[in-house]
């Protein structure tokens, strides 16, 4: 009987984790269905926000329009409210799940897909401990030579905000810097509106889509190929399952 083995977004899901762990991150999730207010209006995007266009969203025909998530950061607004309820200050995590987006589908683009997200919170973050976060993950993940780099950016939930990318060079061409995601200080309207004091309370978030990394790390052509069903696809990737 053959040996069998880990779909590669669950084993890259394991290893980012473990790294994580190592800098204190604990691992959170919430539901995929999302109301309004924790996928959009308490992240800063109000109804009549021209940021909505940017993300592509489904909608259920339910009385009160629920939505697929279509970012894992719904997960971040849900924990700094438990943060608020529970008295805590300081508190730091990942959330690696599912997202949907309507939207077409390419070689770089899937109506769903796993996204990485990150935050963390406490009287004293700052943007340096965000980039000292994710050099440690490429280093720890892609090898102890990856570089990062900021630009400047706009998300409604950070400010300040930025793009993160990567310098890749891929076989037998030259190198250059792949975007691959975005991030910024948490915008004080979503500390207050989860029921904390930016005035006494900052952090930093993140966000990048998982395939974007295995794609990266493995030189897979098409995200379409994760999630084809395709059991062959699982089987040019080295893991351990012991």
């Amino acid at each position: 009987m053959a040996d069998g083995r880990l779909h590669p977004i669950t084993a890259a899901t394991r290893e980012i984790a473990d790294i994580f762990g190592r800098m204190g991150f604990a691992i959170e999730y919430g539901p995929e269905l999302e109301d309004e207010w924790y996928n959009f209006t308490a992240l800063n995007v109000p109804a009549d926000h021209p940021a909505r266009d940017m993300q592509d969203t489904f909608w259920t025909k339910e009385e009160t329009p629920r939505t697929p998530r279509t970012h894992t950061t719904s997960v971040t607004i849900r924990f700094l409210e438990k943060m608020a309820k529970e008295g805590l200050t300081s508190y730091r995590a990942i959330s690696p799940a599912k997202v949907f987006r309507n939207e077409a589908t390419d070689m770089t683009h899937e109506a769903q897909f796993y996204q990485l997200d990150g935050f963390a919170v406490g009287p004293d973050i700052t943007l340096g401990h965000l980039k000292g976060t994710l050099d440690q993950l490429y280093r720890e993940y892609f090898g102890a030579e990856a570089k990062t780099r900021f630009r400047p950016s706009y998300f409604p939930f950070t400010e300040p905000s930025v793009e993160f990318d990567m310098w890749w060079q891929a076989p037998g061409k030259e190198g250059r810097w792949l975007e691959m995601g975005g991030a910024g200080m948490l915008h004080p309207n979503v500390i207050k509106n989860a029921g904390l004091d930016p005035a006494k309370i900052q952090g930093f978030a993140f966000g990048g889509g998982l395939e974007r990394l295995i794609m990266v790390k493995h030189g897979v052509p098409d995200v379409r190929l994760f999630h084809s069903g395709d059991i062959r696809f699982t089987t040019g990737f080295p893991q351990n399952i012991s």
